[in-house]
């Protein structure tokens, strides 16, 4: 448990870090960090004895990184669609004319494209804001609304928890964590609309932040579930040992990836 504190503390001053300097120093960190996760499950799906083609997803990934740097919204999202067809397409060719082409193969093969390498990207979209308050806010509830959530979930399941949310896919996690989960979430995003009020920021209207918390916060236990999932399909307890007590770079980022591509899909939005 003394570990998992310390690594926990040390984890969160590093994001504390990244989102203050935001801009290229975040780009760095954040593409460290997916280049990271996305090895880590391509090699769990390998060691859980399927055969799938990492290249072409590794290929998108690093033509994407420029693309989300530079472009701006509606050109990321034209190179999302770019990557996604193309990719599928070059990974559907080798895994069918194999000499034993297996569906699976195909299905794990571009699945960390979509829970790994798009979300990374989309969070990486966030750097080309206009100014570096507006990437402050936004970067800010894409990681806080899911941490603060997974914090409390973890808090209150683990003390008060009595009805299972998932036992097939995660025995530990309880209804009552998911809801104060959620709770958390919601709280997450309040705090920071208060915090940039009281800077003096120009903020968006409050409603918007009860409804990135809810949406974040659901996107974010889906995620943590969805890597539960993967993990125990790989007959796997983390997918990876670099932070004691925490597991892998993955099993840090599987709510972040999918709460923050919400945020991001969030805030382009023309209302927003």
């Amino acid at each position: 448990m003394t570990s998992r504190i310390l690594t926990g503390a040390a984890l969160f001053a590093l994001l504390i870090l990244a989102l203050y300097f935001s801009g290229w120093v975040f780009a760095l960190l954040w593409i460290t960090c997916v280049c990271i996760a996305m090895y880590e499950i391509f090699h769990a799906l390998s060691q859980a004895g399927h055969r799938p083609v990492a290249w072409p997803t590794w290929i998108a990934l690093i033509a994407a990184i420029p693309g989300f740097l530079l472009l701006t919204d509606v050109g990321s999202l034209l190179l999302l669609v770019i990557i996604v067809v193309s990719t599928s397409m070059l990974v559907s060719t080798f895994i069918i004319f194999r000499d034993n082409p297996r569906l699976e193969d195909l299905l794990v093969s571009v699945l960390p494209l979509f829970a790994v390498a798009i979300p990374g990207m989309s969070l990486l979209g966030i750097t080309q804001l206009e100014t570096i308050q507006e990437q402050r806010l936004v970067m800010s509830l894409a990681f806080f609304i899911p941490v603060v959530g997974d914090s409390l979930a973890f808090l209150v399941g683990s003390r008060f928890g009595k009805i299972k949310l998932n036992p097939p896919i995660s025995p530990n996690k309880t209804l009552e964590g998911s809801v104060a989960g959620l709770a958390g979430s919601i709280l997450a995003a309040v705090i920071i609309f208060a915090v940039g009020k009281l800077s003096g920021s120009v903020m968006p209207r409050f409603t918007h932040f009860l409804i990135l918390g809810l949406i974040g916060g659901y996107a974010g236990q889906i995620g943590d579930l969805f890597a539960s999932l993967v993990k125990r399909h790989c007959k796997i307890k983390d997918f990876g040992h670099i932070f004691p007590g925490h597991g892998g770079m993955l099993d840090r980022l599987d709510s972040i990836l999918f709460a923050g591509t919400v945020v991001y899909l969030y805030q382009a939005l023309p209302f927003m």
